[in-house]
């Protein structure tokens, strides 16, 4: 059964707020899944993000009108809005941060056809590395919509990897992503240039650099960073 989901009234909706539709998926029947609103197992997947700091000035604006200091206030504002879009149209909603941790890469590089970039994050063949998935909408029922196949990778075409040669303490290798020394060098003085403009590494990438974060948000992103327990978005 397929269900009648307006796709491009979802895709008004959360433009609405800067944010877009990212694509979708519906789940193979053999696949480990969360409850659906219905409590059964979700049939279809259609994840929400931002590409670029669209996003910014809707989340600035709604921050200001808050009466209390929030812990996660861009989580809470996703929450919030991806929240009542879900309602709107008959799913569930969840978010990256909701434990147990749901797949949100698998489902990206299932709805999009992405690969992980040398950093971890997924390259786009548009946005490059400057966009992000902030919450998912979860179907009862299976829903018409086009998944492409693998798209071309960035990363394939480029010499030199400067993404892996920018950070002051190589924090990104081969073996992965060293935290605790991104972190203790953040925290320092030295670390000043990575705290008021983002994570060097990442700008070093030169794909995409219309979609580039805003020095603001690349800021604020930042300082979630060394918050405790808080990723890199």
């Amino acid at each position: 059964m397929t269900a009648d989901i307006d796709l491009d009234a979802i895709a008004s909706a959360v433009e609405r707020h800067g944010l877009i539709l990212r694509g979708g998926f519906n789940m193979p029947g053999d696949a480990e899944t969360p409850p659906a609103l219905s409590g059964y197992g979700v049939k279809a997947v259609l994840l929400v993000g931002n590409a670029g700091s669209s996003y910014w000035p809707h989340f600035c604006q709604w921050r200001r009108l808050q009466d209390v200091q929030l812990a996660d206030p861009l989580d809470t504002w996703c929450r919030h809005v991806i929240g009542d879009v879900a309602a709107r149209f008959g799913g569930r909603a969840v978010s990256p941060s909701d434990r147990p941790f749901l797949p949100f890469q698998q489902w990206a590089m299932r709805a999009e056809g992405l690969r992980a970039s040398p950093l971890g994050i997924l390259m786009h063949p548009e946005y490059g590395l400057w966009h992000a998935y902030r919450g998912a909408l979860l179907f009862d029922a299976e829903i018409s919509i086009h998944v492409p196949d693998r798209v071309s990778h960035l990363c394939d075409a480029c010499i030199g990897k400067p993404c892996m040669n920018a950070c002051p303490v190589s924090a990104h290798s081969s073996a992965g992503f060293d935290n605790e020394a991104c972190l203790g060098h953040v925290k320092t003085l030295r670390g000043r240039t990575c705290r008021d403009w983002g994570c060097l590494d990442r700008n070093a990438c030169p794909e995409a650099a219309a979609y580039r974060y805003s020095v603001e948000a690349q800021r604020f992103h930042m300082a979630s960073h060394i918050r405790p327990t808080r990723p890199l978005v």
